[in-house]
């Protein structure tokens, strides 16, 4: 029986995250996974290889359509879908290939195998049974369905068959327009596939500003996506290569169908704490199946829980942040995550960025704003780089100049929205952002032209 300081259930962002930085505070530490790869969701079935398919097809997209105005003359390149299944996976290899050796570095043992909790201090992994003072609970999260609609990652997948497909299809129906349906939808329909998205809600990507969204769902349909919105799906006929999707329109009742050569259920995801003996154990659950914590302790004394099985929303990031934090908890520091600066990206193109609060949440909060909006139409990169699309758009607190909120729709939205990430962290103003030098020319001279919007008004404008 071996004992640890700590021992990480789960291999992915959260766990091995928590598992490093426990160890490199002077704990002994073990992280248990049972895939044969560390990484988890994201590494293996998620973030990674998704962004690997997105940037190929947005170079094939860029070579299809921009190099010939840019005087690269020649013939578009075809696509060899196995190949780029092999870039894919092999991004995937360097990636966890890169965790194997920082666990090595820092002295982590990985036990291999799928845990359970028989007992507070006790991890059972096989046959084996190993002690510990502390347990983290980062088992992640699994692809939900819903009702009359049966996944065989074949014609019907989630996310992690949608990055495997045999062959690319010609037509693909998407339920749901949130993150990873809108990501793996704009990769295939940049393939070629005829994409149409069914969603429940009337809008995309339903958590984000309203006026994001709506600029969003017309970039989208521009490139091509077909939208059914206010639409619940009835159920998925599926045989071996063909799907109907039946649905009715909230709006009227009316009942209709969309056929496909293969159905990608993006409905969400839900806590993954199936054979841990969480019951057994007597955890505090949340009435939506997640552990309940109190800064990242469970109701067991000495065990802990971060990342998609705890409440919050289900991003990698989030749970790094949670692994570090409760890993300094557990060593005797202070753990610091704040939860009212967690950005959100959608790794479109253009991408789509936000942190903070939205113009409707504020609206709701009774909270008295103003907004300062720039589009990249007046930022030069942009423009020359056939990326003018989209927006910056600051929320700031009107007496106090405070920024509450920043959304942005536009090139490398995902490395920019860091800046009003930093900046909210520090408590920063929009003057504050008005007043830094920015680099030119650079995308980022939009975010502070917002911000200068916010005041006097921007320049370019």
């Amino acid at each position: 029986m071996a004992s640890y300081d700590v021992i990480v259930i789960g291999g992915g962002p959260g766990g091995y995250v928590c598992a490093i930085r426990c160890a490199q505070l002077g704990l002994k530490t073990a992280c248990v996974e049972g895939r044969e790869t560390l990484g988890g969701t994201c590494l293996n079935v998620g973030c990674i290889p998704s962004k690997a398919l997105l940037h190929a097809s947005h170079s094939l997209h860029e070579a299809e359509h921009n190099f010939a105005k840019m005087g690269l003359k020649g013939k578009s390149p075809s696509v060899d879908w196995k190949e780029m299944l092999a870039y894919k996976d092999d991004v995937i290899g360097q990636n966890t290939k890169g965790i194997e050796f920082l666990f090595k570095k820092n002295k982590v043992d990985w036990i291999k195998g799928w845990a359970t909790v028989p007992a507070a201090g006790q991890v059972k992994v096989g046959d084996e049974v190993h002690e510990a003072k502390n347990i983290v609970i980062a088992s992640g999260s699994e692809p939900s369905s819903l009702p009359g609609v049966d996944v065989d990652e074949k014609v019907v997948v989630t996310s992690t068959g949608a990055l495997s497909l045999p062959k690319i299809p010609k037509k693909m129906v998407v339920i749901g327009a949130g993150v990873i349906g809108l990501e793996m939808g704009s990769v295939y329909a940049r393939l070629g596939s005829e994409v149409t998205v069914v969603e429940f809600m009337d809008q995309v990507t339903p958590e984000m500003d309203g006026d994001l969204s709506k600029t969003f769902a017309r970039a989208l349909k521009k490139q091509g996506i077909k939208f059914v919105m206010g639409a619940a799906v009835q159920k998925v006929e599926a045989t071996k290569t063909k799907a109907k999707v039946h649905y009715k329109l909230k709006k009227n009742d009316k009942e209709a169908m969309v056929d496909a050569d293969c159905v990608l259920v993006a409905t969400g995801r839900r806590p993954y704490t199936e054979g841990l003996g969480l019951d057994a154990l007597g955890i505090q659950m949340t009435e939506r199946g997640q552990i309940a914590t109190d800064h990242w302790k469970t109701s067991i004394p000495g065990v802990w829980a971060i990342g998609d099985v705890t409440e919050g929303p289900m991003l990698a990031h989030k749970a790094e942040d949670e692994g570090m934090a409760a890993a300094e908890a557990i060593a005797g520091k202070v753990g610091h995550v704040n939860y009212d600066v967690i950005p959100g990206v959608v790794y479109t193109a253009p991408e789509v960025a936000a942190v903070g609060k939205t113009e409707e949440q504020l609206k709701a909060e009774g909270v008295d704003y103003k907004v300062g909006k720039f589009s990249f139409m007046g930022n030069g990169r942009a423009k020359a780089v056939f990326q003018g699309e989209g927006f910056v758009k600051i929320l700031a607190d009107k007496a106090s100049d405070r920024v509450l909120g920043v959304h942005i729709m536009g090139p490398a939205a995902g490395e920019l929205i860091h800046e009003a990430c930093v900046l909210m962290e520090f408590g920063g103003s929009a003057e504050d952002l008005a007043r830094t030098c920015h680099a030119h020319p650079t995308f980022s001279e939009a975010v502070r032209e917002a911000a200068l919007a916010c005041g006097d008004g921007p320049i370019h404008s």
